[in-house]
């Protein structure tokens, strides 16, 4: 008999979701409004503090593209975006039209290189063309060089949009990652720390940009007693179903982020022996990830092996990994109508880089499996 299905980072449940659902049905709140909605935003509220302002969407998709349209992103404008990220970073970059300039990592946290981000904006102001927004990425959980990031932003008075999708938990310097940028992005997929299933949230400090936000993606609707609308809207509203999910999940988040740490640490104690192999860590005690996914550099000409194999290795036993973000300069749908500026960080990172498996409701039995395929490769 096969094996289970062990996933790189599943849905994990907490026991009280159900409660808030049936809420919802037994007060025919089926809509994307609903006491539901206005719970999980306040929940999201009090646990990012800050006295920041939610609006909770229906994918964090949907939060970057509201955010570029806020923050005034208009066909022919150029947005900076970090390479190493998953496209929903910079497919909403395309909707408005705007050309994608992208950015290499640093070695240390893989995020956003702020020598080439400077450097790049130096070179396209002395083009004529000063980018309008910075799409910041904390990847896999782990916080962005935020002082350097936000230094440079500030010094050429360019705004910043915090996609904190993976980063959900994690905190730089004691606050709460989603709360640095000018306007900051969440997302609640099946894969993330917490999730409702599908959804997504915008994050800010001005009351009025969550207004904005909401008024957008409830299809822009004028204040008037019939279907009135003097912009284009959106359907990005969360649903109150998918709030209710969201309303459970919130209570069980901190104990979800514990776990995905101690898989990070299983990790990092296994690979503390190989040779060849490091993993992903926090560079200073001022950066504090949630570890959403642990991830490994493999060098193959001192462990002996490519990412590729274990990559394989894995996969024969029904074990999911993945390599890293393959970086948008890379990809071709950007191939034609982007800029990219900084060395070759992010390509090496893509070429020896696996994320491991690291959901919050592995099992004991499950570590055992990856451990016996790990022991196995590396001959351990």
């Amino acid at each position: 008999m096969k094996n289970s299905k062990i996933w790189l980072s599943s849905p994990h449940m907490g026991g009280t979701e159900q409660n808030y659902v049936n809420e919802a049905f037994e007060s025919n709140w089926v809509a994307p409004l609903g006491p539901n909605v206005n719970g999980f935003e306040k929940d999201l509220e009090d646990y990012l503090k800050s006295d920041v302002k939610v609006g909770a969407l229906s994918s964090g998709t949907a939060a970057i593209h509201l955010g570029l349209i806020i923050l005034g992103v208009k066909a022919g404008d150029e947005v900076i975006c970090q390479s190493m990220t998953f496209s929903a970073s910079a497919n909403p970059i395309m909707y408005q039209g705007a050309t994608p300039i992208f950015i290499d990592s640093e070695k240390e946290t893989w995020n956003m290189c702020p020598v080439a981000l400077e450097e790049a904006i130096k070179d396209r102001i002395s083009k004529g063309k000063k980018p309008k927004v910075i799409i910041a990425v904390h990847l896999y959980g782990m916080p962005y060089k935020v002082d350097e990031i936000h230094t440079v932003a500030k010094k050429y008075d360019i705004l910043v949009l915090e996609d904190s999708a993976e980063a959900l938990g994690s905190h730089y310097k004691n606050q709460k990652c989603g709360t640095f940028g000018d306007i900051g992005v969440l997302s609640f997929n099946g894969n993330k720390i917490i999730t409702t299933s599908g959804g997504g949230a915008i994050v800010t400090k001005n009351a009025e940009i969550k207004d904005k936000a909401v008024f957008l993606s409830t299809q822009a609707r004028d204040n008037a007693p019939h279907y009135q609308h003097s912009e284009v809207g959106y359907n990005y509203r969360m649903s109150n179903i998918c709030a209710g999910i969201g309303r459970g999940q919130m209570e069980v988040l901190d104990a979800h982020v514990a776990l995905r740490r101690k898989m990070h640490d299983f990790y990092v104690d296994y690979f503390s022996e190989i040779a060849g192999v490091t993993v992903l860590r926090e560079p200073s005690a001022d950066y504090f990830s949630n570890h959403w996914l642990s991830a490994i550099l493999i060098d193959q000409t001192v462990a002996g092996l490519s990412r590729e194999e274990l990559r394989i290795a894995f996969e024969k036993n029904n074990i999911e990994s993945r390599p890293l973000w393959k970086p948008m300069h890379l990809q071709p749908v950007f191939e034609n109508n982007s800029l990219y500026y900084g060395k070759k960080v992010s390509e090496t990172l893509f070429d020896n880089g696996l994320c491991l498996p690291s959901g919050s409701n592995l099992s004991d039995g499950e570590r055992e499996r990856i451990l016996s395929v790990l022991n196995a490769i590396f001959k351990k």
